[in-house]
């Protein structure tokens, strides 16, 4: 696992008791659980983190779609969709 730090954090009751359960029931530690949850937590974010500059840097190349041209496709979906509940 490489080198490792303390972390402290409060949590409320209903949490610590919420994951006293989980650990009881896996038998594992809570140092253990509450790694593996803020490590999948921390991963999960930086994927997010990735996405949306995927996203800015499309825009900053250029690839964006006009808001108003999507506006204009929306706008054409609803009516369709209005209309065939219309008939």
């Amino acid at each position: 696992m490489g080198k490792t730090s303390v972390v402290t954090t409060r949590l409320d009751a209903e949490t610590v008791e919420l994951v006293d359960r989980i650990v009881e029931a896996r038998g594992q530690s809570r140092s253990w659980f509450i790694a593996r949850v803020v490590g999948e937590a921390a991963r999960r974010e930086q994927a997010f983190l990735d996405f949306v500059q995927q996203g800015i840097d499309e825009l900053d190349r250029g690839e964006g779609i006009p808001h108003d041209v999507v506006m204009s496709e929306l706008d054409a979906m609803i009516a369709k969709h209005e209309a065939r509940c219309r008939d």
